[in-house]
């Protein structure tokens, strides 16, 4: 194939007007003009665009976005701007911050039996949401599923979030990260946290795969990052993501304590120590003695039923009786107790921050 090029054409109604405008305030170049005795065609090119203005197209005024480090610093520091042939052009940051909407508390309870649609999403994997109303907005929860195992169409990406949780619920994949050395295999029971903007890549997955993937806030970017190839190196496992550090919890290198509600026990995954206390993992089982009410005062705790079986009971509420692929959110003050746990029960507990206070007893 030889030499490609594409361009946007957008209509004017002042060349002229918009020729000073393009070149002077926008910073571009022109590349071509024509007729010379009386132009009616121009394209310009920079940051990225090419564009093709054009005094004979009957067509609707074009909108242009500039993305760039320093808003104040381009064309004057205006962010609305309007050409003299009507094109519009907004500017704004090259990274937009994270807005981390404020949580609307609720009590959510997402069980599998009431089945809850499986969406397809990224990638062709299968996603089931399990806070619906996302707390307004401040938390994602989905259950993911690849039914077939094999490599994963994936590609080098990383998102812009807060907080990114990947537990591995069932099965085994392949992943690689940025600066974490060579391509790993998540097993069921570990989870990694995916600080802020890190590069990764899913690349093989087993059959029936399932992980809980956890994003603060709820809705956030991806962005491919079509330049770095991963791995990259040398490794450097200890490097800090906008104040958070990779995590790859292993479930046979974990000690297990008592939980902070009575008749549990539980492994912390670490990653409270790591994120500086932005979030908290742990997995839960039955311990010693009777279930206990407890209240906390967590902005967010979710928690997800990976297996066994139990009765979640509400402070003025009816209980649930809950089984594996079921899950729930507890507000802050609320009172619950976790009660005829069987055996085999096992919770993954995700709170945000990662340090909260747990008040117990039924007054």
């Amino acid at each position: 194939m030889g030499d490609t090029r594409a361009e946007v054409i957008l209509p004017t109604q002042d060349l002229r007007g918009d020729i000073g405008f393009f070149s002077k305030q926008l910073g571009m170049r022109m590349d071509m003009i024509y007729p010379a005795d009386d132009p009616a065609v121009t394209v310009f090119s920079g940051h990225g665009l090419a564009v093709r203005l054009d005094a004979g197209l009957d067509a609707p005024a074009g909108r242009v976005l500039i993305r760039c480090d320093d808003p104040a610093d381009f064309a004057g520091g205006a962010l609305e701007l309007t050409s003299p042939g009507g094109t519009q052009v907004a500017i704004e940051a090259l990274q937009q911050p994270v807005v981390m909407p404020a949580t609307v508390h609720s009590f959510v309870v997402r069980r599998l039996k009431d089945q809850a649609p499986w969406v397809i999403g990224r990638a062709g994997m299968h996603y089931r949401d399990l806070i619906p109303d996302r707390l307004g907005g401040s938390i994602i929860a989905s259950h993911i599923r690849i039914p077939d195992g094999g490599p994963v169409p994936d590609m080098v990406h990383y998102h812009t979030v807060g907080f990114q949780l990947i537990f591995c619920y069932r099965g085994w994949v392949d992943l690689v990260y940025e600066d974490q050395g060579e391509p790993f295999r998540l097993y069921a029971g570990n989870c990694v946290i995916q600080p802020p903007e890190i590069r990764h890549r899913v690349l093989f997955a087993s059959d029936n795969i399932e992980v809980i993937e956890i994003g603060v806030p709820a809705e956030h970017v991806t962005t491919i990052d079509h330049d770095m190839e991963l791995p990259n190196g040398p490794a450097n496992p200890d490097r800090v993501f906008q104040g958070q550090r990779f995590v790859h919890h292993k479930t046979d290198e974990a000690t297990w304590k008592p939980f902070r509600m009575g008749g549990f026990r539980s492994r912390d995954t670490t990653i409270a120590a790591h994120t500086d206390n932005v979030a908290g993992v742990h997995v839960v089982r039955r311990g010693d003695g009777a279930p206990e009410w407890a209240a906390h005062d967590s902005d967010i705790l979710f928690t997800f039923v990976m297996e066994g079986t139990m009765e979640l009971q509400g402070q003025g509420r009816d209980p649930f009786t809950l089984e594996a692929g079921d899950a729930f959110v507890v507000p802050p003050g609320m009172k619950v107790r976790y009660a005829a746990p069987s055996d085999d029960l096992e919770l993954l507990e995700v709170s945000l921050p990662g340090v909260f206070n747990t008040r117990t007893g039924e007054n």
